[in-house]
């Protein structure tokens, strides 16, 4: 296993899906931290990396919008990047690494750098084939995987869930009918009502609206922190997107948000929250899916426990 890890690109779905790869590989005793890289500071990450921990084998650092830390702390992640302590992996989430600078040349000879960019065009049909085989052991028609494409695009996230929806309606193989008859963007838009209930602060609400999905749907429990993680995620970016004076309708169709109008509940979470506040959030779904994927609690459970801890935020 690497030291260290560049995830590369705007697929916030594939960088999730790699993180998750090199958790598995550690083993579930790893002790995952996660820090944001326009906040974090130099010696809090390095003392994470460099210490031991005393409940766990090993450590996985995480770091967010790892460009912003590389940028303050060049020299300092280049040296260490260069010699990385054997009993932490570190993974650096960057939009763009370019691989003419010192760091990412340092990364790819001491580590690996992952691309992390959504297949687009004819690439798209066959992703949605591959995805389907593994992991949700589904065999798609060809027609059925395009026809999912022109619905959904190239979301990964979203295309990731209708294809666990599938999982759970078909004996294996998808058609074109079982596409359709699996009504596309339904789950989402429940999922997009129950945080409009998070960010108006009606827990209460967004909880009941979270065990109706669960009884309506028993794969949404699964699905729910990659959802919720992208939720966050988008919100973090609609936010900054607008402090540069991006109108709502520009900074969907550059968030792949749809229906459009979804983008106006994201810009009052980031209102709400604030930055640091979003940045918590996801630290703490970090935790929830750590804590579900080792067995630690009921994982419908434990995401009723991030949202009241929403509440908090």
């Amino acid at each position: 296993m690497p030291a260290v890890h560049a995830m590369v690109g705007e697929d916030t779905f594939l960088q999730l899906e790699a993180i998750r790869r090199i958790a598995a590989a550690l083993g579930k005793d790893a002790q995952r931290i996660d820090f944001d890289g326009e906040t974090a500071q130099l010696a809090d990450v390095m003392d994470e990396l460099r210490s031991f921990s005393m409940f766990a084998g090993t450590k996985l650092v995480v770091l967010r919008t790892a460009e912003e830390f590389i940028s303050r702390y060049r020299s300092n992640m280049e040296e260490y990047v260069a010699a990385p302590v054997e009993t932490a992996t570190l993974v650096l989430r960057c939009k763009s690494l370019p691989g003419n600078q010192k760091i990412s040349k340092l990364i790819a000879k001491h580590g690996k750098v992952e691309m992390c960019e959504p297949p687009k065009g004819r690439d798209l049909t066959p992703w949605i084939v591959s995805r389907a085989k593994t992991p949700h052991g589904l065999t798609i028609a060809p027609g059925a995987a395009q026809l999912m494409a022109e619905l959904v695009g190239n979301d990964l996230g979203r295309l990731d869930n209708e294809l666990a929806k599938l999982a759970l309606m078909v004996d294996g193989k998808v058609t074109e009918a079982d596409v359709g008859r699996s009504v596309v963007f339904q789950r989402d838009q429940e999922m997009w009502h129950m945080t409009d209930e998070l960010t108006a602060g009606r827990v209460d609400k967004a909880l009941q609206r979270w065990r109706q999905l669960v009884q309506s749907d028993s794969s949404t429990e699964f699905r729910a922190v990659t959802w919720l993680a992208i939720w966050l995620e988008k919100a973090l970016k609609a936010m900054k997107l607008k402090q540069k004076n991006m109108n709502p309708f520009a900074i969907a169709k550059e968030l792949r948000i749809w229906p459009a109008n979804n983008v106006d509940s994201l810009l009052r979470t980031a209102e709400r929250m604030g930055s640091a506040g979003l940045a918590r959030a996801l630290d703490l779904l970090a935790e929830v899916d750590h804590r579900s994927k080792s067995g630690l609690g009921d994982a419908s459970d434990n995401v009723e426990r991030f949202i009241l801890s929403l509440a908090k935020t």
